[in-house]
């Protein structure tokens, strides 16, 4: 009984080490980019307006994941180019004009819809901004992936967003909605102008919300 206890014993053992070889050497082979482009893309099936283009990186986004990757950050002198040539790319209003309607922004705001398989093309898209930003004092529930938004403009001194004084952050703020890149080359913010989440005229009530002085934000 002990000889039979003990053979049993030595057969768990031996397996275990087999198993414990296989995952490591399993673990040891490291899948290439294109090994995971192609699973992602054979995971998906595309349906209604949501397509499979959506899985490729555009040339920056690849270069920020593969440095995500190492460890590392980006070189100082790359980020800059990067910045730079996307800031100097950005298309500010033609009329001058950048606030809209802060009630809209706020609904933009609240809005998680739009881009989903369910949704109907042409139909306008919301920002979801509370997902990530806490924005007006009313609403408990946002996110904390990104920085408050709560008295944006207040904080930065702005008084009168029409003024020439407000001129430099009223233009970083849509900027930064327009394309964040452009002010942090690796974020994780949508590009809601760049990438066509949002239209101009939604862009410029997001921008009442955040900057006008009679918004629930500066209060």
């Amino acid at each position: 009984m002990a000889l039979t206890i003990l053979l049993k014993n030595r057969m768990a053992i031996a397996c275990y080490v087999v198993v414990v070889t296989v995952f490591i050497a399993a673990c040891a082979s490291t899948p290439s980019d294109a090994d995971v482009a192609s699973a992602l893309k054979t995971s998906f099936a595309e349906r209604g307006i949501a397509k499979l283009d959506r899985l490729d990186q555009s040339s920056l986004q690849n270069l920020c994941s593969k440095v995500a990757e190492s460890g590392k950050e980006l070189e100082p002198a790359v980020r800059e180019k990067i910045e730079h040539n996307l800031l100097a790319a950005i298309p500010y209003p033609q009329d001058g004009k950048y606030l809209g309607d802060w009630r809209e922004g706020e609904k933009i705001a609240q809005n998680g819809r739009g881009l989903q398989f369910s949704d109907l093309a042409g139909v306008p898209n919301g920002a979801n901004c509370y997902a990530c930003h806490q924005i007006t004092p009313q609403e408990i529930s946002y996110g904390n992936q990104g920085p408050s938004l709560l008295k944006y403009g207040k904080i930065r001194g702005v008084v009168d967003p029409l003024g020439k004084e407000a001129e430099p952050i009223v233009k970083y703020t849509w900027a930064r909605i327009w394309n964040t890149h452009s002010m942090n080359a690796c974020s994780g913010m949508p590009r809601f102008g760049e990438a066509g989440i949002l239209t101009p005229a939604q862009i410029k009530d997001v921008m009442a919300l955040l900057l006008d002085p009679a918004s629930p934000v500066n209060k």
